[in-house]
């Protein structure tokens, strides 16, 4: 990982979509400081669009996509992507699946929650479950104490045994059933609101995110930025960013967004 401080000045004066995850990359100790929000503002006063690709809940990503200074969500790792039009005033939903298969597949994450709780003594389910329209969260150190990593590897492994996708965030290990992640939700997004082949625009893009389950985000955008926590998942990424920032979480965020508005 290069720092971010070197990210060449004709790189930024191309960039016009910010990608970030939420947790640990705009958030600090689990509180979102406000200087992201002023930096989103700074962002979208320069005619840059800003899109938090996260694992959190629909719940959640209703309210965000609603309040926050965004021009859209991808949630639940891919699982959707919602929109609130301004100029209508009215919020688009888009899923993967229908909903009778996310019904279906509720059930059988039901059944694996109980399995997963069982086998791996101290995980427990996320306190945003409540929220949750398409996966299943199992909480390994947001509000649990921590666990070890092969205790998280353990889910990880039970997930895929019953056939789920999986990613392990910073937070959580979250599992569903579907042959979709962030970026496959993503290129949705980037074709159905933008109009934007996201394989043509995708040097166009920053992705900033901080652990494991960011690594497909990593991998194909050319421009991808750690936060500098992002360093204490070093050894357990398939694929890391190309640039990093000096300081951690929402206040690494605010620093690529100094950076790239100082072009």
């Amino acid at each position: 990982m290069k720092s971010f401080e070197k990210f060449p000045n004709q790189l930024r004066k191309q960039i016009r979509y910010v990608l970030t995850d939420i947790d640990d990359t705009l958030t600090v100790n689990g509180r979102l400081p406000s200087v992201v929000f002023v930096s989103m503002e700074r962002l979208r006063d320069a005619g840059i669009r800003s899109i938090p690709i996260t694992g959190r809940p629909a719940g959640w990503c209703d309210h965000i996509a609603r309040m926050w200074p965004v021009d859209g969500l991808v949630g639940e790792n891919g699982a959707f992507y919602f929109r609130y039009d301004d100029s209508i005033q009215k919020m688009q939903r888009r899923y993967f699946n229908t909903e009778s298969r996310r019904q279906a597949n509720r059930h059988k994450l039901d059944k694996l929650k109980l399995e997963i709780l069982e086998k791996v003594p101290g995980s427990r389910i996320s306190a945003d479950q409540g929220y949750r329209e398409a996966d299943l969260a199992i909480d390994y150190c947001e509000d649990v104490s921590p666990l070890s990593n092969e205790d998280v590897d353990r889910i990880v492994a039970l997930f895929k045994k019953a056939g789920a996708e999986t990613k392990t965030s910073s937070i959580h290990v979250n599992g569903w059933f579907g042959k979709y992640d962030k970026l496959t939700m993503t290129r949705f997004l980037f074709e159905e609101v933008f109009g934007e082949d996201l394989d043509h625009v995708r040097r166009d893009v920053i992705f900033i995110g901080d652990s494991p389950n960011d690594a497909p985000m990593f991998a194909y955008f050319p421009n991808s930025i750690g936060v500098a926590n992002a360093l204490h998942f070093k050894s357990r990424m398939p694929c890391e960013p190309a640039w990093v920032t000096q300081k951690e979480g929402g206040y690494g965020f605010a620093e690529m967004v100094d950076a790239l508005l100082a072009r």
